[in-house]
């Protein structure tokens, strides 16, 4: 009994000392917008990395020393990759010479709006054939409460290694904000809960070896419901004042200036913006992933899902309102030129996953609409079966019957869009400090 538990803390201990002497041989599982600065800062410390992706294409661009993803710098892995520090393969073999391993793959919802767990199920199937003694995993793939435990961990423990005896499990939630220049996956705190006391030990020894804080919690459950909360709170309070906009719109006030003015108050009043509709990876989807656990414990998610509703009818609110804008000026919507300014998800950055901007297109193309459309982040747009290019967006503005303003790119020049364009439906306030009759704003 004695020995069983020395040969126990001995496993563990050995991957201790691996880690606080950066001998630990690190993998990262699904190379893109998370693993791969993931892989790059734990590079950077001093671990050999090695990056696992399915998709050929990402493994030959990082052995080549460079960069698709944008808040990644080509130099970085290119200065990694020469020192020996970073290599790619898609060859899940090579687990069994790991000690570490993060998996970062994608985790969609279905067209039902329950997860969607194919990747992470298939990380884990194939890191089990190959997972030896010693080994640490942390999930970072946003997830429903409960994954780490009832999902990943008996597909782990399927060969003969137990949690938390001779393999190491741990959820530590991605936090990262593309295009971000203040935060990035360094400098964010870094939550991570395991399955047990010393599986939670070995996690935040890891990432205090690379990043600048970390957060131990008591569970797997809690780390994986810290995500949900973040981005649930964020969706309901755009939510909140999307349907603000809605009312302001009908009673004639100036939403924006409603805001800016409750914003003085030093205490109890956090500012959100209305806008187009929600995008990208996080903010839209993973809310659902709570209201889906809820349904199964029997309750009813009813602020999230009365939050996902406004923000999904969003873009129809905003073709309605250009509708109506183009209306006002003796125009229908069919056969007139729209110009849509930005339609990557957010402010510069190059992520189309679920921009706003897709349904706007896709709905003005079906009342007719003649589409173009600029974003100095986005060389090509399609709108359902139409290839698109940017285009100058001033020369643009000149032979087109209304701009739409969708996503607010620094840079962008509003000044000179406002001259020529006969008319400007704002969605994000970008042309703030303008005064004109031309703009139209949210």
């Amino acid at each position: 009994m004695q020995s069983n538990r020395s040969a126990k803390m001995t496993i563990a201990g050995a991957l201790a000392e691996k880690i606080k002497s950066k001998q630990a041989r690190c993998g990262v599982v699904g190379l893109g917008y998370v693993g791969l600065p993931l892989a790059v800062e734990l590079g950077s410390t001093g671990f050999p990395v090695t990056g696992l992706d399915v998709q050929a294409s990402k493994v030959g661009e990082i052995n080549a020393g460079r960069s698709y993803v944008q808040d990644v710098g080509g130099d970085q892995v290119n200065a990694l990759v020469a020192q020996g520090k970073l290599k790619a393969t898609t060859d899940f073999s090579v687990v069994a010479e790991l000690d570490t391993i993060n998996i970062c793959v994608p985790t969609p919802l279905r067209k039902t709006k329950d997860p969607d767990m194919s990747y992470v199920v298939s990380a884990c199937q194939e890191i089990a054939k190959h997972i030896k003694p010693g080994t640490l995993v942390i999930l970072e793939s946003t997830t429903y409460p409960g994954t780490t435990d009832e999902l990943v961990r008996p597909i782990l423990e399927s060969g003969d290694l137990r949690v938390g005896e001779e393999i190491f499990l741990c959820f530590s939630p991605e936090r990262v904000d593309p295009g971000n220049a203040q935060f990035h996956t360094k400098n964010i705190p870094k939550v991570v809960g395991g399955c047990t006391p010393a599986c939670t030990e070995l996690g935040v020894l890891l990432y205090k070896s690379a990043l600048e804080t970390v957060v131990p919690v008591s569970s797997t459950q809690v780390a994986e419901m810290v995500k949900l909360l973040e981005n649930t709170f964020r969706m309901i309070n755009i939510g909140l004042v999307n349907e603000v906009a809605l009312m302001c719109g009908r009673m004639g006030i100036d939403v924006w200036e409603v805001i800016e003015a409750a914003a003085t108050k030093p205490f109890g009043f956090m500012p959100f913006y209305p806008g187009p509709g929600l995008g990208g990876h996080c903010i839209p989807i993973d809310p659902f992933y709570l209201s889906w656990k809820s349904k199964q414990a029997g309750i009813e998610a009813r602020f999230i899902e009365l939050a996902g509703y406004i923000n999904g009818q969003m873009p129809h609110f905003v073709v309605d309102r250009v509708q109506q804008a183009l209306n006002e000026h003796g125009k229908p919507i069919k056969g007139s030129h729209i110009h849509i300014m930005g339609v990557a998800y957010k402010k510069n950055i190059e992520d189309m996953r679920e921009s706003p901007a897709l349904d706007i297109a896709h709905l003005l193309a079906q009342r007719g609409a003649k589409l173009s459309y600029s974003d100095p982040f986005v060389p090509e747009f399609k709108v359902d079966t139409v290839e698109l290019t940017s285009q100058d967006a001033v020369s643009m503005a000149a032979v087109c019957d209304c701009v739409v303003v969708v996503t607010d790119h620094t840079g962008m020049p509003y000044a000179q869009v406002l001259e020529k364009a006969p008319l400007i439906f704002d969605t994000r306030n970008a042309l703030k400090g303008f005064q004109s009759d031309k703009i139209v704003r949210l």
